[in-house]
């Protein structure tokens, strides 16, 4: 009677091929209702004011916001429209004048009869602190009121985001022909996703070192030079992946005291744990003149 011969099974198999394909469709299109998501933030547009003919339309975009300046840069298009133009709206009919608030750096002045260009205007912002990164939020208070020929004049305006690692939460109104937005300026989803997934990679790294440092110490293995120079690697290694962070946070924030400090803290400790270790535990060196055996 012949046995057949029964040859183990490999690991894995159709069902964990069919896992881990599901597993990488539902992360791609996690990724990609992320990214629509941020799209849409980035597509959003605010307005605020009337829509009479004669009136003066001012179209805004953040062109990028700098936390540690606690400013962002306002690029704004001014155009007259009906009666108070002239040239198409590229010129106005008369001398005219965008009054601001006082978080927008002064006044802008349009001599009548001259092309408009678009201005880039400092706004500054309130509240809020950098070292809370990439939790950080801040305020901006806009307003834009319109002056030609010595009389107020309507102004329509509309507001839009194009820094792509800031998100907006904006209230606007209408006060007295002016358009005022109150904005919120926080990270971006993007941000916040990445800031989390770079404090969960350093204490995964920080704990692997741990684990290889313990093995070693346990084994008694002596100066093991690959694992040590692994261990050394990701000491440095870890200040490269920290200063990638998005928005290039300062030292001290969140991220740092999360996260950072504490993983380069460990490692170094595995390191010297593991070197003092391994040179005690290796044998001296036979005395000179010593016959070998």
């Amino acid at each position: 009677m012949s046995l057949k011969r029964r040859h183990p099974r490999a690991p894995g198999g159709p069902l964990s091929t069919a896992l881990v394909l599901l597993a990488v469709a539902a992360a791609a299109l996690c990724g990609l209702w992320l990214q629509f998501g941020e799209r849409q933030d980035l597509d959003t547009r605010y307005t605020a004011g009337g829509q009479t003919p004669d009136r003066i339309d001012i179209d805004a975009s953040v062109q990028r916001v700098d936390a540690a300046g606690r400013e962002l840069v306002l690029r704004v298009l001014v155009t007259p429209r009906g009666g108070l133009a002239e040239a198409g709206g590229a010129s106005p009919a008369e001398d005219l004048t965008l009054q601001t608030s006082s978080s927008v750096r002064g006044d802008l002045a349009f001599p009548a009869h001259s092309r408009i260009a678009t201005v880039d205007v400092p706004v500054a912002l309130t509240g809020g602190a950098i070292t809370d990164h990439p939790f950080d939020a801040y305020e901006a208070e806009m307003e834009f009121g319109a002056v030609q020929g010595g009389e107020s004049v309507p102004v329509h305006m509309t507001l839009v985001n194009r820094d792509a690692l800031f998100s907006l939460a904006v209230d606007t109104s209408e006060i007295r022909g002016a358009a005022v937005f109150a904005a919120e300026v926080a990270r971006s989803r993007s941000v916040l996703v990445f800031s989390v997934f770079m404090m969960l990679a350093m204490w995964a790294l920080a704990v692997a070192v741990l684990m290889g440092g313990r093995h070693l110490v346990r084994r008694r293995s002596g100066l093991t030079w690959p694992a040590l120079g692994w261990m050394a690697a990701t000491l440095f290694a870890l200040a490269a992946f920290r200063n990638t962070a998005p928005g290039a946070p300062p030292i001290g924030g969140l991220l740092d005291y999360l996260a950072f400090f504490w993983a380069e803290t460990l490692i170094a400790f595995c390191v010297i744990v593991v070197v003092v270790r391994a040179v005690r535990s290796e044998d001296p060196p036979p005395p000179r003149g010593a016959a070998a055996p």
